[in-house]
C-alpha cells in the first residue's frame, strides 16, 4: 500500500489536470470573494458577513471532484498503470483504497485552496459570525461529503476502462445530482403561506395570507428533507445557502455512502476483467 501510495502521489504533483483544477478553484475564489468585497462597499446599508460567501465552494465542489477523478483514475486503464500494478503483485484491494485515497486527498487539497483563498476578504467582510465551533463542524461536513463524491465517482472511474466514457458519465451524473437536488431544494423552500394581493380602485392592498398550494408537507416533506441530507450535492446546497439543520445526519449520510461505494466497488473490481 505505501508504494502505490508514494507512486500516486509522485504522478499526482505531476498531473496538468490537478493544477488545473487548483488554478480554476483559485480563480473562481477571488472572483467570487472580490464580487463579495465590492458589494460591501458599494451597499454598505446591508449586511455583509464572510458567511455569505465564504461556502461557496459546496455548490461546485463535486464538478471539480468529477472531472479530476475521472481523468486522473481514467489515465490508470489507458496508460497500462493498473495492469502493471497487478503483474508486479499489487492486490487489486489495496490498488482501489491507494487511488481512492489519492483522488480524496486531491480532492480536499483543491478545496484547500479556496479555503485559503478566501481569506483575503476577511480585512473587508471581517470573520465569520458563526463562530470557531460553526466554521469546524462545516469544514467537516465539507470534508465528509466531498469523501462521498469521491467514492461515487471512484467507482465509476475504476470499473470504465474508457476514459472518455468516464468523464461524460461523472460530469452528467454530477449536473443530474445537482439537479435534482435544486429541485428538492426548492420544494422544500417554498414558503407556507403567500401574500394575497388585490387590486383595487385605490391601488394595490395587501390581502390575508393564503395557503400555498406548492408547500410540501407531512411525510412528503420528511422524505425529501432526508433525501436532500443523503445526496452530497444536497448537502452542498445547504452548506453554501447555510441551512444545515441536521449536521449528524449529514456526516452518516456521507459516512455511510463512501463506506458502500468503496466495498462495493473493491468487490466488483476483484471480479474484474482487465485487458
Amino acid at each position: 500500500m505505501r508504494k502505490l501510495l508514494s507512486a500516486n502521489f509522485s504522478r499526482l504533483w505531476k498531473s496538468k489536470v490537478f493544477w488545473l483544477c487548483m488554478g480554476c478553484m483559485l480563480a473562481y475564489c477571488l472572483v467570487y470573494m472580490w464580487n463579495g468585497c465590492r458589494q460591501a462597499q458599494i451597499v454598505p446599508e446591508y449586511h455583509h458577513s464572510i458567511d455569505d460567501y465564504y461556502f461557496n465552494f459546496a455548490f461546485s465542489i463535486g464538478a471539480f471532484c468529477a472531472l479530476f477523478c475521472s481523468m486522473f483514475l481514467g489515465s490508470e486503464y489507458s496508460d497500462g498503470t493498473i495492469r502493471n500494478k497487478i503483474i508486479v503483485g499489487h492486490t487489486r484491494r489495496d490498488i482501489y483504497l491507494a487511488n481512492f485515497i489519492t483522488a480524496f486527498v486531491a480532492s480536499l487539497l483543491i478545496m484547500l485552496v479556496w479555503l485559503v483563498g478566501a481569506l483575503a476578504a476577511i480585512p473587508v467582510l471581517g470573520t465569520w459570525e458563526m463562530g470557531v465551533s460553526g466554521l469546524l463542524l462545516y469544514l467537516l461536513i465539507a470534508m465528509m461529503f466531498v469523501g462521498a463524491f469521491v467514492s461515487i465517482f471512484m467507482f465509476i472511474g475504476m470499473l470504465s476502462e474508457n476514459k472518455a466514457i468516464t468523464v461524460a458519465i461523472c460530469i452528467f451524473l454530477f449536473l443530474g445530482l445537482l439537479i435534482f437536488a435544486s429541485m428538492i431544494y426548492n420544494d422544500l423552500s417554498q414558503p407556507q403561506m403567500t401574500e394575497n394581493i388585490e387590486m383595487t380602485v385605490d391601488g394595490i392592498k395587501m390581502g390575508e395570507p393564503m395557503p400555498n398550494p406548492q408547500y410540501v408537507s407531512g411525510t412528503k416533506r420528511l422524505v425529501y428533507q432526508y433525501i436532500l441530507d443523503i445526496l452530497p450535492t444536497g448537502q452542498g446546497l445547504q452548506m453554501w445557502q447555510l441551512g444545515i439543520g441536521s449536521p449528524v445526519r449529514l456526516l452518516v449520510s456521507s459516512v455511510c455512502i463512501m463506506v458502500f461505494m468503496t466495498l462495493g466497488g473493491i468487490w466488483i473490481f476483484k471480479r474484474k476483467n482487465i485487458k
